[in-house]
């Protein structure tokens, strides 16, 4: 599928709105997860697709754009990587704040497309890659964003020790989660605590208590 077919794909099946706990920011979101799920799915003639984590403001993200916009010294001038974007929300927030530069990335090519088509409406841009980040070192960064991506054991390692070696090298870590199993908390500092508005389709609760931390 070309990038201007998943760009017509997204606006024709998401509606554009504000994100609950980050008002100042709207983006393409899904009502329900399962009609775009089998839709994505359709549309590319695949099944056992991954879910479209690009339709939907997750309690992580929303947390930590929160955070950035309520803290823009953290991303003021400063050149940035928000890994795992998938709305791109996070990604948005950080150029709000005065970023000097933002990379989003997100493996789903349908991601990267909603990331631009997500930036454009915001009035901010971003680069967007669907290179799968993890197989080589971080490119260079001040600070690395990462929302909610510690929920499957493999990945969390991965994630865990790329950071660890970005983190070795200058970069600031921070991390937006909700208590994912794979969080690896040892290594992390807590700076900031939220109360999310979410769906139950996609979490156990209607508000999703989440926590902004710092890779120590």
């Amino acid at each position: 599928m070309s990038p201007d077919a998943r760009a017509a794909f997204i606006r024709a099946n998401t509606e554009v709105l504000p994100v609950p706990l980050v008002r100042e920011i709207r983006l393409h979101l899904a009502h329900e997860a399962l009609p775009i799920w089998q839709k994505t799915e359709e549309e590319l003639g695949e099944m056992g697709l991954p879910p479209p984590f690009w339709a939907f403001a997750w309690a992580g993200g929303q947390a930590l754009a929160r955070f950035v916009l309520d803290n823009p010294a953290t991303v003021h001038g400063k050149r940035i990587i928000d890994l795992a974007s998938g709305s791109g929300l996070v990604a948005i927030a950080a150029m709000k704040a005065g970023a000097t530069s933002v990379l989003a990335a997100d493996i789903d090519r349908f991601s990267a497309e909603a990331i631009l088509i997500n930036a454009a409406i915001n009035a901010v841009a971003v680069e967007a890659t669907a290179d799968d980040l993890l197989l080589a070192p971080a490119p260079a960064a001040d600070v690395i964003l990462v929302g909610d991506l510690f929920y499957e054991k493999g990945l969390a390692a991965r994630c865990l020790a790329w950071l660890q070696a970005a983190r070795a090298k200058g970069a600031d870590v921070l991390i937006g989660d909700p208590g994912r199993s794979y969080l690896p908390r040892s290594e992390l500092i807590r700076i900031a605590d939220y109360a999310v508005p979410v769906t139950r389709e996609l979490e156990d609760a209607e508000i999703k208590k989440t926590a902004v931390w710092r890779l120590a």
